[in-house]
Parts: C-alpha cells; structure tokens; sequence
C-alpha cells in the first residue's frame, strides 16, 4: 500500500517537473524569437474627440436637455462609429463645399435623453446615424434640397419650417446615414403633419 502512495507521489511530482520544463522552453523560446509565441492582447477602443476637421464627438452629443437633468449621454462603440460615418459621408464634406460652418442642434441621443426629448423609440439619433443642422444664413429649405441633390443619404427631413417666409433659419433640417441600405427618403414635416418631399 505504502508503494503505491510513494509511486503516485513521484508520478506527481515528475509530471510538475515536465510541465515547469515545458513552460521554460515556451519562454526561452519566445524570448529568442516574440514570432514563435503570439499572446493576442484586446485592444481598449479609443473614442477620439476630433471625429473629422470640423466636428468633434463633443458638439455631437452635446444636449442642454442631458445637462439639466444629469444625464450620460455617452455613446457606445457602436454608436460612435455611426456618428464617424455620418461625419465623414455627410456632415464635414458638406462643410467643405458650402464653405460655411454647420450647427448642430442634436446628434446622438442615448434611450434616456430620447426618452427625455419625446423622440420616437426608433429614431436614428439613438444610434448614432442621425443630426439636426442648420446653416446660418441659408434656408433650411435649401439646405435640404442640396443634401437632396448632392449626397448619400438615409431620410432626410425637412422639420418645422413652417415660417420660412418671416425667417429663413425657421426649423432645422433632420439627416441621417447608414454604411448600406440608405433609402434616399425626403419628407416635410410640419404642423399640417408629414408630406412626402420636400416641400416649401
């Protein structure tokens, strides 16, 4: 019986041994070559303030609303790869070629501030995907037909501009962008409802 345990003793102890040995090899080994032995290491994603020439990820979701009720209206991964796109297909080159800076008046929207603001739950501001704008000095209507003509886009919605007549800045013009599928879809939306186009 005493055998036996002594037998399982040394069998232990040997196979500690080689494991030890093993393990030294592998470092030896990786210290004379790093190729021999890859250690994946996961890279923490960086969500880097200045997203294109001229828009930062703190104007992008910025809210007066999120201030006041202490809401964090931070973005995930995700979501801030869709506002990069955004910037990126839309916003900064139509900075570029109006040659004028571009307001923006809300961007992304975490469930929380949408909630908060009485957007639908569907919205594309809550991914990230979406930006009311406006231009000072230019018609929202022409703001809109010239993203129409001009750009890839999702939806792009003329909003409110019912006094364009009294005030060109009246409203804000809704756009919005995906990586695939953008529909090219205009809309007026006004206190008379939702119109198809755009419409003056």
């Amino acid at each position: 019986m005493g055998m036996k345990i002594l037998d399982k003793i040394l069998e232990f102890i040997v196979s500690i041994l080689a494991g030890k040995t093993l393990e030294e090899k592998v470092l030896k080994e990786a210290a004379e070559d790093p190729s021999v032995v890859e250690i994946p290491v996961k890279k923490e994603f960086v969500m880097e303030n200045q997203i294109t020439k001229n828009f930062t990820l703190a104007e992008l979701i910025y809210s007066a609303t999120a201030v006041k009720k202490g809401i964090d209206n931070k973005p995930t991964e995700e979501h801030y790869k869709n506002m990069v796109s955004l910037c990126k297909n839309v916003l900064q080159p139509l900075r570029e070629k109006l040659g004028k800076p571009i307001t923006v008046n809300s961007c992304y929207r975490c469930p929380k501030l949408n909630a908060a603001v009485g957007g639908v739950k569907t919205s594309q501001h809550c991914n990230g995907q979406a930006a009311d704008i406006e231009v000072m000095g230019m018609s929202n209507y022409d703001l809109a037909c010239y993203i129409r003509d001009n750009f890839e886009f999702d939806q792009l919605i003329l909003e409110f501009c019912d006094n364009l007549k009294n005030d060109k800045n009246s409203g804000w013009v809704h756009v919005s962008y995906k990586d695939s599928g953008n529909r090219k879809q205009t809309l007026t939306i006004n206190k008379s409802g939702t119109k198809l186009g755009l419409v003056k």
